[in-house]
């Protein structure tokens, strides 16, 4: 019975191979955009590992550090640096082999394409009509909002702090108007210029900060644009790392009515165009006055 048993087992186990090389096979040639850990090493998925694993060439931003995420997979493939500067001359040398072979794009961390290079090579690939897909996987701008308690149903992504202090007044502003959350990335030393500018510009909004997320070190400080400079700068371990910053929604505050009468001929107009409901929900919308006053006030009009 044992020897029937193993027997069976080992047939298993073949056909569980071959079925693994069977789906595996189904891979094509073309270009496979491919999410890695955006800090802890064991958050890569499966799929990625085996996608990696049948690539011919992967290329990322920076060999020294992908080199590591492979040593931690157990896999050695010839790494192709990729960068803004470098992009159009990668795409050239590389055309043949688009269509020819097995591509893997990686980031050093994250989703690849989210403010980091291969834009252009995503566009020569769809202009040649070569396959292209996407492995999802990692990044930090979902996680940065999950824990950030502010309203996330509506948020826009802003992209990096700029560099040049040109660009910088005209960001400030993006988010200063916004009234919906906005989350964008920050490098460790722009982080204490950023905060000083917010609390100046912003000090009542809410805020989240996020670094390292994943690691060891994870922290995220939350409060008021005021206030959280000094949570974060008080210690100068906290200016170390890559940040996310969330800044909660604008509060539009609406205008106080309390006087309807000042506004009898507009709500006159109104009534020899809406019928008597649709003009109490215009009031209400614009003046923020319970519909029960308005729809009074109203039929007195109507009236007379």
């Amino acid at each position: 019975m044992s020897d029937i048993l193993d027997k069976f087992t080992g047939e298993q186990e073949i056909i569980n191979i071959n079925m693994k090389l069977k789906n595996m096979k189904k891979i094509v040639n073309g270009l496979y955009i491919v999410a890695t850990p955006i800090g802890n090493l064991d958050d890569i998925s499966k799929r990625a590992i085996d996608t990696i694993k049948l690539a011919d060439i992967v290329v990322c931003e920076n060999p020294k550090h992908s080199l590591k995420l492979l040593n931690n997979i157990g896999i050695k493939k010839k790494l192709v640096p990729l960068h803004d500067y470098n992009e159009k001359l990668v795409i050239q040398k590389m055309s043949n082999k688009l269509k020819n072979a097995i591509i893997v794009l990686i980031s050093d961390s994250g989703s690849p394409l989210i403010s980091d290079p291969g834009f252009k090579l995503v566009q020569h690939c769809i202009i040649h009509n070569i396959y292209i897909t996407t492995i999802p996987g990692c990044t930090s701008i979902i996680p940065s909002l999950q824990l950030s308690g502010l309203p996330i149903n509506e948020f826009s992504f802003i992209g990096f702090f700029p560099k040049s202090k040109k660009l910088v007044s005209d960001f400030i502003k993006k988010v200063e108007i916004s009234e919906r959350t906005i989350v964008f990335l920050v490098s460790s030393h722009k982080v204490e210029y950023c905060l000083n500018l917010l609390s100046d510009e912003i000090p009542d909004r809410e805020i989240s900060i996020a670094k390292e997320l994943t690691k060891y070190n994870e922290k995220v400080f939350r409060g008021f644009c005021r206030d959280i400079k000094n949570k974060i700068v008080s210690d100068k371990k906290n200016l170390k790392g890559e940040f996310v910053v969330v800044v909660g929604e604008k509060v539009v505050k609406k205008r106080e009515f309390t006087n309807l009468k000042e506004y009898n001929n507009q709500i006159i107009k109104l009534l020899s165009k809406f019928s008597l409901t649709d003009v109490v929900e215009i009031v209400h919308k614009l003046t923020g006055i319970t519909k029960n006053k308005i729809y009074k006030w109203v039929l007195s009009l109507k009236k007379h």
